[in-house]
């Protein structure tokens, strides 16, 4: 008989490509980084900010940072390396052995290693990150200023404007 653990179905049974501690650093690092767009919302451009309101915001972005361009980086040049093997030693082949170095038998005349993907894939999580942080930066510094007053109309529908 087969009992099946409704709590973590997947038990016992390895998910490939799937590491916990990657993809919950990088939901946590994507939700926190959007979390400016509704708090931006409720507050009007142009409010002060108070000392402690500077200092908790300032700590905020710093821990989403920490999060975004070290934490996830660092789970995934982790999972590459113990999980999945991306490492030197492994060289890629490719399909039906297209990509194999001549120094092996191949045609290719450059060696190229899962080390490479490894770390192209982090450029790729940076690249991401940045990009969410422009936008973020970008919309905070434009909210408010697409707000358009109604001019009030006449029986016509045209706008009444008062003369200087």
């Amino acid at each position: 008989m087969i009992a099946i653990n409704w709590a973590n179905p997947l038990e016992g049974y390895a998910v490939p490509f799937v590491n916990v501690a990657f993809i919950t650093s990088f939901v946590a690092a994507t939700v926190l980084t959007l979390i400016a767009i509704p708090y931006g919302k409720r507050r009007p451009k142009g409010t002060p900010f108070s000392w402690g309101e500077a200092m908790l915001g300032s700590t905020y972005a710093f821990g989403v940072m920490f999060l975004a361009f070290g934490i996830v980086p660092h789970q995934f040049v982790d999972h590459a390396d113990k999980e999945l093997g991306w490492d030197r030693a492994n060289i890629i082949y490719g399909p039906f052995d297209i990509l194999k170095p001549d120094s092996l038998g191949g045609w290719n005349p450059i060696t190229l290693q899962y080390e490479a993907v490894r770390d192209i894939v982090v450029v790729l999580i940076h690249v991401y990150f940045f990009g969410l942080l422009i936008f973020i930066w970008n919309w905070w510094q434009k909210r408010g200023d697409n707000v358009t007053k109604e001019l009030p109309t006449s029986s016509y529908g045209r706008p009444l404007v008062k003369k200087a």
